[in-house]
């Protein structure tokens, strides 16, 4: 067993899945954080989270509700008024589906819980085509973010901030999780539905884009399968 431990914000989906196993593969023990705030595949989501977390063997699994994302509104995720756009992905303008602020909502509670759990490292898996449409996705805002944590917690208390995808395309995720041995098969990126993935939202899109670029096929279930270029 490790001697050193990491929180991981698991959210269900590919991404943080290859966090897991890269956290792991830099020798850290995963303690496991899953949010729940509303969104539509919420469920869906928190069942992957907790198979993955049975698969690796982490060391705990939090499970957190955050209602209060919800209740702010103004997502396509968590808002049943709005409707989950299309994917374009061309597009340079912030989604709908963005939930104001919610990666800092997240990354304070991973906080609180690496710091009382004296886990050294933070991992989220946030990437490149993250940040092009949300501004809680830039590398800049986990910069501010660690001073944070560093201003914030006890003197001796030395948590690292890890986003090591950050800088990295879906493809790039895709093909290093494939290289690890990520089970896809337990992960879920659909916003929309919760059996099968539509196929045709803008998680569903990077996501089989990735997974082709990859030279692999994505092994969820998916409503259909769109050729995006």
């Amino acid at each position: 067993m490790s001697n050193k431990s990491a929180v991981i914000l698991v959210s269900g989906g590919m991404d943080s899945a290859t966090a897991v196993y890269e956290a792991m593969e830099q020798g850290y023990e995963p303690y496991f954080l899953h949010t729940s705030y509303g969104q539509r595949t919420e469920d869906k989501e928190y069942e992957c989270a907790q198979a993955l977390a049975e698969e690796v063997d982490a060391a705990d699994f939090l499970h957190i509700e955050t209602g209060h994302l919800s209740q702010i509104g103004t997502s396509s995720l968590t808002d049943e008024e709005m409707d989950v756009a299309d994917a374009d992905m061309e597009s340079d303008e912030i989604p709908t589906s963005y939930v104001p602020f919610r990666n800092a909502n997240l990354l304070s509670m991973a906080t609180s819980y690496a710091e009382a759990t004296d886990s050294e490292a933070l991992f989220i898996g946030a990437h490149s085509e993250d940040f092009s449409g949300y501004p809680d996705c830039r590398p800049a805002f986990f910069d501010a973010f660690q001073n944070i944590i560093d201003v914030g917690t006890k003197p001796e208390t030395e948590i690292e901030l890890k986003a090591p995808f950050v800088e990295w395309s879906k493809t790039e995720i895709a093909e290093r999780g494939l290289e690890l041995g990520v089970p896809y098969e337990m992960t879920w990126s659909c916003y929309r539905d919760e059996e099968p993935a539509c196929g045709t939202c803008d998680a569903c899109a990077f996501r089989l884009e990735a997974f082709r670029n990859a030279g692999s096929r994505d092994p969820i279930a998916y409503a259909e399968r769109p050729e995006f270029s």
